[in-house]
Order: C-alpha cells, then structure tokens, then sequence
C-alpha cells in the first residue's frame, strides 16, 4: 500500500473540517480560513480540495436539510474521517520532530 501525502492547501480544508464539525461545508469552510488565519481562499478550490479528499477517504460528505436563506437549497456538510483525523495527527507529530530539531531561534527587531 503506497503512503498518501496532502499537500499544504488539503491539510489547510481538512483541519478547518475537524474544526468546524457539523459546521463544516464550502462556505464556512471559507469564511474560517478568512478568520483565522488571514487568507483568501476561493470556494471551487475548497470544493475540489473536498472531494479529492473525499476519494481518499479522508471526508465523507452528506446533504444538510434545505432552508429558506438558501433558497430552498441544500448543504453538503462534511466529517473528517477516522483517517482524515490520523492524517492530520500524524502531519502535526511530524511537524513537531522537525521543529524540535531546530536549535532555539532568536529573532532581532530591526
């Protein structure tokens, strides 16, 4: 079985899904990214970044109930998966090897 990698942008929706919970589909998944880390993302990119993930199975997707605000439309709400979440464990213990191998930094203000 070949190792699966994410990249920077599939980490980024897939940790905002864990975030969000029940919350989490394009829209929010957007609006999350703007708040809390201060970048523009595009909402067919997350779409796309969503369902690849999807094939991976590190998301599973189902409909949400229609509302009036949406015109009558529906939410496709998504869940990280029990492999979506080791992923992003495995990313974030990772990460943390490298960081611990830096020796300690010290910034100047200029």
């Amino acid at each position: 079985m070949k190792k699966e990698y994410l990249g920077e942008f599939e980490e980024l929706v897939l940790t905002m899904v864990a975030l969000l919970g029940e919350n989490a589909y394009g829209n929010a998944i957007v609006d999350e990214i703007r708040d809390k880390i201060g970048r523009e993302v595009n909402l067919s990119a997350v779409h796309v970044t969503l369902y690849r993930m999807e094939d991976k199975g590190y998301v599973s997707s189902e409909m949400g109930g229609a509302s009036n605000m949406r015109g009558g439309r529906r939410k496709r709400i998504f869940t990280a998966s029990n492999a979506g979440l080791q992923m992003l464990q495995s990313l974030k213990a990772q990460r943390q090897e490298l960081w611990a191998l830096i020796p300690d930094l010290k910034f100047s203000i200029a």
